[in-house]
């Protein structure tokens, strides 16, 4: 099962959030669905860690159980000291108004009844933060921010927008409680390439603006490596590999993370992709998930040693962390 291990976490106390040995797992009539098998992050105060993997890897999961929802099967959740997995109730809710969500879907998290000023403003009614004035001048503060006319778009109702727009009103409601960190479930993934391009610029300008620490989840390395200060990189429920972008995108160590960045597309219409080093086979099923390394049933490196031993992440070059018996930097695992 890649990516068991804490080599990859650091001891620090600029540290905001700390995820240690993260288990989610779902019961169905066909098994217990593994998605998300015992993972360990840390992401620091003003950081940006990218969460990246194909679909079904478990990095969804992993931000909506980081916000108890639903709350992991087991493991440390631990927010500022606090270990949201051991707290509920009232605690829980007032803990949760510091960590905040940006759905990938910007139209269908938005309430197509209600106008978009009532969207913003509801966190605020609902903490009771400040007068129905500071309210108002709130909203139209953080709608400003994220480059909407409060006068204009404030009387209009989520249909009314674009995608994009969209996502910008999910954002200005996510920043009204000022949090300390926003979890982004692939945020520009259903948008244009150029809407994209805007809605990443803006997380940069509100990070900049309001000191926010950024979990950034996404399949498209591409736009990750612009936005991420820290990368891990999940499959099948496990952390293959962890660094910073130059060293991950320069010298991948796992095979998937140099898959993955073979699967990027060259913007060249002349360039004819290769098909060499490309990922064989499909996802195992997260009910059956392989035994010892859970990547060996499509890796070209596999050996024996893979199908019986369990890799722990360990360290292959300065901040660069990565959970292979056979990796293409660094030594053989001992």
């Amino acid at each position: 099962m890649a990516g068991t291990g804490t080599a990859h976490l650091r001891d620090s106390d600029d540290v905001l959030m700390r995820i240690e040995d993260l288990t989610v797992e779902f019961p169905t009539s066909a098994g217990l669905v593994h998605a998300v098998s015992g993972i360990s992050l840390d992401v620091r105060r003003g950081e940006t860690l990218g969460l990246v993997g194909e679909s079904g890897c478990g990095k969804s999961t992993t931000g909506r159980a980081i916000m108890q929802l639903p709350a992991p099967t087991s493991g440390r959740v631990l927010f500022e000291g606090i270990d949201l997995a051991n707290i509920e109730g009232k605690h829980l809710r007032e803990v949760r108004t510091q960590l905040q969500f940006i759905f990938q879907d910007p139209i269908s998290s938005l309430n197509p009844r209600r106008k978009v000023k009532d969207i913003v403003a509801e966190p605020l009614r609902i903490w009771k933060r400040g007068t129905e004035k500071e309210r108002q001048g709130r909203v139209t503060e953080v709608l400003d921010a994220v480059g909407l006319d409060p006068e204009v778009a404030g009387e209009k109702r989520p249909h009314q927008f674009s995608g994009g727009q969209c996502q910008r009103i999910s954002i200005a409601r996510s920043l009204v409680l000022e949090p300390k960190l926003l979890i982004c479930d692939e945020p520009v993934s259903a948008l244009d390439v150029s809407v994209q391009a805007q809605i990443l610029n803006l997380l940069e300008d509100m990070k900049a603006r309001y000191g926010i620490t950024l979990i950034f989840i996404a399949h498209d390395l591409a736009v990750v490596k612009n936005i991420s200060d820290r990368v891990a990189v999940m499959y099948l429920g496990k952390i293959c590999e962890v660094g910073s972008p130059d060293a991950l995108y320069s010298a991948p160590a796992h095979p998937y993370t140099a898959a993955l960045l073979r699967s990027i597309p060259v913007p060249d219409p002349t360039v004819v992709p290769s098909s060499s080093g490309l990922l064989l086979g499909d996802l195992p099923s997260p009910i059956d998930p392989p035994a010892g390394c859970r990547f060996r049933t499509r890796c070209p490196a596999a050996q024996e040693r893979c199908s019986l031993e369990e890799p722990q992440i360990r360290a292959v070059a300065e901040d660069h962390f990565v959970a292979c018996h056979f990796p293409s930097i660094g030594t053989t695992a001992a």
